[in-house]
Parts: structure tokens; sequence; C-alpha cells
């Protein structure tokens, strides 16, 4: 299980709608989706796996963030695309965020190993298409269940191509 060391980061994440990752994690269960470059086809395919259980996932009681490596302008774009209108996301352009959760980058076998091809292939059957890097394509993801500034559940990845159950994440 990874441990926050500073939990005064939540206090300055800060989202698109003016709320504190912080705050968020008090009013109900923050399901804190660290994305790779918004131009990956792994990034493209979980925001589309998100779209499609999104509502089973606020019907538990959990809401999803999603943190990104774009202006919140390009971002709020693309996420239209996906219907994430009320979704909460977060800006960081330096890459601050991704490192104080403990998410690395990635080395080549992370990257471009056996693992990440087999991943590729399962992100563009599902009809998933790279388009633009926005943000570190070295970076890897990661995904975090907070309730009341503390992390309950995590999921770092270890490849790119490593493919997490959102469902079970989302519940505390």
């Amino acid at each position: 299980m990874f441990i926050l060391q500073d939990k005064g980061i939540l206090k300055e994440m800060i989202t698109d709608k003016g709320s504190t990752i912080s705050e968020l994690s008090h009013q109900s269960p923050v399901l804190l989706v660290f994305l790779r470059h918004l131009g990956c086809v792994f990034c493209r395919e979980t925001l589309s796996d998100l779209k499609k259980i999104k509502d089973k996932i606020t019907s538990l009681g959990t809401r999803i963030v999603l943190v990104h490596m774009a202006e919140f302008q390009e971002a709020s774009e693309l996420f239209e695309k996906y219907e994430f209108r009320d979704i909460h996301h977060v800006s960081d352009v330096d890459n601050k965020y991704y490192q104080e959760f403990g998410l690395s980058k990635g080395d080549f076998k992370q990257l471009f190993g056996f693992k990440s091809w087999l991943g590729m292939g399962r992100a563009t059957i599902k009809g998933n298409r790279p388009d633009k890097v926005m943000g570190d394509p070295t970076q890897l993801p990661g995904i975090f269940l907070l309730e009341n500034d503390k992390i309950e559940k995590s999921f770092i990845y270890s490849s790119v191509g490593d493919y997490p159950n959102f469902l079970d994440l989302a519940t505390i």
C-alpha cells in the first residue's frame, strides 16, 4: 500500500472547478486517476472505459477526478468528447503531483516491452487511437482511492500495458 508522505499536497491540488482534492475527499471517496499523456492510446482506453462505467462508480458514492499533464482548456476539450463535463480534473504540467504520489517515469521495458505491446493491441482493438502528445510520454499512470485525505487503495502501473479493475478500486 502506498502512503502519501505529504498530505498537504491534497490541499494544493486544485481542480478545474476550484475545489481541492482534500475538500473533495472529505465530501465523498475520490477515485484519483493519474493519466498518461492525453494523446496516448492507453490514456484514451482509460477514458473510454471510465465513460462506460462512470455511472456505476458514482452510484457507489465515489467521485472520479482525473489528473493530467496538459493545460486545463486542452484537457477540457478532450474530456468533453468522453462526456466528462461534470468530472473534476487537475492539471499537472510540471509532474509535481505524479512525483508526490510515487509515480515514476517508465524505462524502456515499461514503455515498449511485451506487456506494453499486448496492452497496445487490447486498446487498439477497442477502437482507441493515439493522438498528439500532451504531457510527458515517459510518465507512468496510477490510480488512488482517497477518503478523508487517506489513500484507501492504489494501483501503480508497472507497465503502460497494465489494466486495472476500476470498479474494484472505486469501492471502499
